[in-house]
């Protein structure tokens, strides 16, 4: 039997022409999704954001987004379609999120997720994220309440040593594409955008 050669994931900055694949994802994965014209004006206006897609071959099949402002990432926006979730990917591209952060001197990354999203909320706990309070009826669609997460400082020694670990643990993972579906895991909701100097509803 002819070996299978490895698939190739990349996780790359998200350009104008991957926004109709964002939306896409964007729909399958959120009750409230962001309109197309959103992830257009981030790309081409905010400077204090950053925004990521990865790819599984030449698909796009997940995204993320952050903002930095002074010495804080705040995590906008992250999701995998759920036909390729539990594959490690969203693993991949937290993991490359926060490699943004820390190079832009981020001390801390922060983000709000939905109470109701203990697969999510998994995640971003493996991550080093912890609770930190509560934002009553933040999501406009049933009110429901976001959770707010934030990490230990970043280049602290207890972060650099998890996300070694992590990272480690991902570069020995089974080839995406090997790994069967299974049961699709929750996406993050996208959180408001921050300050701006108003915040938009998710």
């Amino acid at each position: 039997m002819v070996a299978r050669p490895p698939v190739s994931v990349v996780v790359a900055p998200m350009e104008l022409e991957d926004v109709a694949a964002v939306q896409t994802i964007e729909q399958a994965s959120f009750s409230a999704p962001w309109p197309p014209n959103a992830y257009e004006t981030e790309l081409r206006t905010n400077r204090l954001a950053q925004y990521l897609v990865i790819r599984v071959e030449s698909e796009i099949v997940g995204y993320a987004g952050l903002w930095l402002m002074v010495d804080e990432a705040h995590v906008t926006t992250f999701a995998i379609h759920p036909d390729w979730r539990r594959r490690r990917l969203g693993e991949r591209l937290l993991l490359s999120l926060l490699d943004i952060a820390i190079a832009r001197r981020a001390a801390e990354a922060t983000l709000e997720v939905r109470l109701s999203n203990l697969p999510a909320r998994r995640l971003y706990e493996k991550f080093g994220f912890r609770p930190v309070g509560i934002r009553p009826r933040y999501y406009t669609d049933n009110n429901e309440d976001a959770l707010i997460m934030t990490t230990d400082r970043l280049t602290g020694a207890p972060m650099r040593d998890r996300l070694a670990r992590l990272r480690a643990a991902i570069d020995a993972a089974p080839d995406p594409a090997a790994t069967p579906p299974g049961r699709p895991a929750g996406a993050m909701e996208p959180s408001t955008l921050p300050q701006r100097p108003q915040n938009r509803p998710g």
